[in-house]
C-alpha cells in the first residue's frame, strides 16, 4: 500500500512538472553522474570493468536503477520547476543518453540531448540535456581538448548556442582531468586544459557583445587552483557559490575524499550577467537527503556512491550536482 501510496504521488509530481515552466526563471543543473556506462563491450574503449563479467558486475538492474536515480536526482533539483539545462559527465555514449532521456521519469519532461563522441581512452564523455519547450538549440560543437603534438590526450568540452526565454546563451561543459598522482603533480594538465577553454572563450567574445556564457562542470579544481583561477580572471567569470559560504552547509562541498568536502564542480556565468540589475541568481548545492549517506569513518555525511573502489554501493553518483537560478526581473 505504501508502495502505491509512493507512486502515486511521484506520477502527480510528474504530471505537475510536465507543465510549462515560468518565462522569467529557468535552472541550469551539471551533475558528474560517476560512471553511467552501458552494459556492452566496446572494443575502441576501456569499458571491460562495467560489463556484467567484469570487475564491476555491471548489470542491467544495477545500470536501470542508477538511471532512475539520476532521473529522480534531475526531477527533484529544483523543486516544481526542473531544470531547463542539465550539463552531465561521465556519460559512456548516446545509447545510454537515450536511456535516461526516454526510458525514465524523464520522458514527461521533453529533455533533448546533445553529445559527442571524444578520444578519451575509458570512454566517458560530456553531455547537454535541454528541455525543448524551453531551450531552442542554434548550435553545437566540440571543444577539443587533446594536443597530440605533446601528446597529451583528455574528454572534449561541448560548445551549445541556444535561446532561452529572449536570452542568446553560450554554454561550456567540462569535465578536466583527474587528480590522479596528486593535485600538485597533476595540475599542469588542468592548467593546459583550462587555457584552451580560456581561448575558445575570447573566440566567443571577439564575436559577438557581451555574450551570456555558462561554463560548467567537473574541473577538479577548487577556487584555490591555479587553472580555475585562470579561467575565471581571464574568462571574466564569476561564481555566486564559494567555498566559504559552504562552511556551515550539511554538504560543504560537491565531492568528500579522506573525510574533506571539496567543491570542485562550478557552474561559472560572465561577471556582466551576474552584475546585471536585470537579474538574480541562486546558486546552490544539491544535498537531498536520497543523495547521502553517514560518514563512518569522518563525521557529518557523504554522498553515497555507485561504486567504492570494486565494491557496489548502490548510491547514485559520488558527486552532489550544482545548480543555479537565473530569474528575469519584470
Amino acid at each position: 500500500m505504501r508502495q502505491a501510496l509512493v507512486l502515486i504521488v511521484f506520477l502527480i509530481y510528474c504530471n505537475c512538472y510536465s507543465q510549462k515552466p515560468s518565462n522569467h526563471s529557468y535552472a541550469v543543473l551539471f551533475y558528474n553522474t560517476e560512471n553511467l556506462f552501458d552494459c556492452r563491450d566496446d572494443s575502441l574503449k576501456r569499458d571491460e570493468e562495467f560489463l556484467p563479467d567484469g570487475d564491476k558486475r555491471w548489470t542491467p538492474n544495477r545500470m536501470h536503477k542508477k538511471l532512475s536515480g539520476l532521473s529522480k536526482t534531475i526531477i527533484a533539483s529544483n523543486q516544481w520547476n526542473p531544470p531547463a539545462l542539465v550539463g552531465l559527465c561521465e556519460v559512456e555514449n548516446e545509447w545510454i543518453l537515450k536511456q535516461l532521456v526516454y526510458n525514465t521519469s524523464l520522458s514527461n519532461l521533453r529533455y533533448g540531448y546533445i553529445h559527442y563522441e571524444s578520444e578519451d581512452i575509458r570512454g566517458i564523455d560530456v553531455a547537454l540535456l535541454y528541455r525543448k519547450e524551453e531551450f531552442n538549440v542554434i548550435a553545437s560543437s566540440p571543444v577539443l581538448l587533446s594536443d597530440s603534438i605533446n601528446n597529451f590526450y583528455t574528454r572534449d568540452a561541448l560548445y551549445v548556442k541556444g535561446v532561452i526565454n529572449t536570452d542568446t546563451l553560450h554554454i561550456i561543459v567540462n569535465h578536466w582531468p583527474s587528480k590522479r598522482g596528486g593535485a600538485s603533480n597533476s595540475e599542469y594538465k588542468r592548467e593546459l586544459v583550462s587555457n584552451k577553454v580560456i581561448a575558445f572563450i575570447d573566440s566567443i567574445n571577439n564575436s559577438y557583445n557581451a555574450p551570456k556564457l555558462i561554463v560548467m562542470g567537473d574541473f577538479n579544481a577548487d577556487f584555490e587552483a591555479k587553472s580555475l583561477k585562470s579561467l575565471i580572471n581571464e574568462g571574466h567569470l564569476s561564481s555566486k557559490l564559494t567555498n566559504k559560504q559552504l562552511r556551515s552547509s550539511k554538504a560543504a562541498g560537491s565531492y568528500k575524499y579522506q573525510g574533506q568536502w571539496d567543491l570542485i564542480d562550478h557552474i561559472l556565468i560572465t561577471n556582466d550577467w551576474l552584475k546585471s540589475k536585470e537579474y538574480n541568481f541562486e546558486h546552490k548545492i544539491i544535498d537531498l537527503p536520497f543523495l547521502l549517506e553517514s560518514d563512518k569513518t569522518s563525521s557529518g555525511f557523504k554522498p553515497k556512491r555507485t561504486y567504492a573502489g570494486p565494491r557496489y554501493i548502490g548510491g547514485i553518483s559520488d558527486h552532489l550536482p550544482v545548480i543555479i537560478t537565473i530569474e528575469k526581473k519584470n
